[in-house]
């Protein structure tokens, strides 16, 4: 079905380029527009520049500047307030997971991610982000 996510614009910012290159080919299998950095900071720093995608796909534990911290940047500012985000990790834990949840992601996938869980997981994050909402 082209018309659930038809061409989305997604970010996955991930320092595993192995991961970040498997949900990078998933997303294009959903029909999104993907795009990966290896680093919160290389990310922000595209944000800054005026770009923006639809949806972010935030691993927690990465180097220098963490997943959580992105999320918590994103959420600080009016900008990217309401950008629906989704957290990856290799950490299941219920408290990791509100964590999280807390900071402002709207959909929390564990590795090793599968397609359905990547589309389950889209379809809420844009859910709770339907304008009007």
């Amino acid at each position: 079905d082209q018309g659930t996510f038809g061409m989305k614009e997604i970010w996955i910012i991930d320092d595993d380029e192995e991961m970040a290159k498997a949900v990078t080919l998933m997303l294009k299998l959903l029909n999104c527009d993907a795009t990966a950095f290896l680093s919160a900071r290389s990310a922000v720093q595209s944000l800054l520049n005026g770009k923006k995608p639809e949806l972010m796909i935030v691993d927690m534990n990465m180097p220098e500047v963490s997943g959580l911290d992105l999320i918590e940047f994103l959420r600080r500012r009016s900008v990217w307030k309401n950008l629906p985000v989704i957290v990856l990790s290799s950490e299941a834990a219920d408290t990791i997971v509100e964590e999280a949840m807390s900071a402002g992601a709207d959909a929390y996938v564990t590795k090793p991610v599968t397609l359905e869980e990547l589309e389950e997981a889209l379809q809420v994050a844009f859910a709770k982000h339907v304008v009007g909402n």
